[in-house]
């Protein structure tokens, strides 16, 4: 019986971002490593990047978006998230580079 990992912080982000925004587009890179040495990386959370395409985007303002995206990590930003970087796409207004 082989045993299987938890899922990965990316995969939880990933996971809940799916379930909450549905989005078209998704992208959520660990960019940890570039922070070590860093106040925030003591903590052992982490820094990760968010990239999203949704339709669940259209009309709302940056901070609307930002909003619902925090929403959607919910408990992981003081239990895994030192900092979040976010870009928040409707459908039209560009794709994930």
């Amino acid at each position: 019986m082989t045993q299987t990992q938890p899922p990965s912080r990316v995969e939880r982000l990933e996971a809940r971002l799916r379930t909450a925004l549905q989005p078209a587009e998704l992208r959520v890179v660990d960019d940890s490593h570039l922070h070590a040495g860093h106040a925030g990386a003591a903590s052992g959370h982490g820094h990760f990047t968010v990239q999203l395409v949704a339709e669940r985007f259209a009309g709302l303002s940056v901070v609307r978006r930002h909003r619902l995206v925090y929403e959607a990590v919910g408990d992981m930003m003081t239990t895994d998230i030192h900092a979040l970087s976010i870009q928040a796409l409707a459908p039209g207004e560009g794709s994930l580079a």
